[in-house]
């Protein structure tokens, strides 16, 4: 898998586009977020469902990108096969899985740093499952992570034995993830587990009935929070 260098001469915050990340269908469209030169992880976003619309530029993950932002951290956001630019054609998980290899493989290649993952929807199921047990990833968050969406089931038996810190964030009306179900399903998960719930918010922490305002700002400080305390010693 051939990569090209990163320009590290680029102020942090810059977004840059990646021309070099290819995956096992071909390239894969990219952005990255440009981190400080002493930045101590590196880390990715991956998105909700293709075929239901979900790409690089979804606003939750746009926040969650800003949240490892917000401590120097570049972070990689990249498009699945067969959306937008990427090349290839959606593979219903497997083929995604694979995607998010190559992007965890990408960033070891360019920083060779710890790396940290989020992923929102059917993209924290691809990346927690991608991620579960590399030892270069150190810490995983989902991000309304699902149990039944559009007719599709996710499971999560494979979480038994992912060991690494790992938070929860979901809305509190999220349809996808009800309360106690995901509670039941996630209580014995391996390692460090926190689980928070956005009051007022649906899946995608958007506002509810009674509480209309977007809750995007809220996940995105409720992920700093995590952030701080886990991995920047705040």
């Amino acid at each position: 898998m051939a990569f090209g260098p990163v320009n590290m001469g680029v102020m942090a915050g810059t977004i840059q586009t990646v021309e070099t990340l290819r995956g096992p269908a071909g390239r894969l469209e990219a952005l990255l977020n440009v981190g400080a030169a002493d930045a101590a992880y590196s880390a990715v976003v991956c998105h909700p469902h293709p075929p239901s619309g979900g790409t690089m530029h979804t606003k939750v993950v746009y926040h969650a990108a800003k949240a490892f932002s917000h401590f120097g951290v570049p972070v990689l956001r990249f498009n699945f096969r067969g959306t937008g630019l990427s090349e290839g054609t959606h593979d219903n998980g497997p083929g995604e899985i694979a995607d998010v290899k190559a992007a965890l493989d990408w960033l070891q290649h360019e920083y060779g740093l710890p790396i940290l993952l989020a992923g929102f929807s059917f993209g924290a199921n691809i990346g927690f499952r991608a991620a579960c047990g590399d030892d270069r990833v150190k810490g995983l968050v989902g991000l309304g992570m699902p149990l039944q969406a559009g007719g599709r089931s996710y499971s999560y038996e494979f979480m038994a034995h992912c060991n690494q810190p790992k938070l929860l964030l979901t809305g509190a009306q999220d349809p996808f993830a009800p309360r106690l179900v995901m509670e039941s399903y996630f209580d014995e998960a391996g390692g460090d587990t926190e689980m928070q719930w956005i009051e007022g918010a649906e899946h995608f922490f958007a506002g509810v009935p009674g509480s209309p305002q977007a809750k995007l700002d809220r996940m995105r400080l409720a992920m700093q929070d995590w952030l701080g305390r886990k991995f920047f010693g705040l």
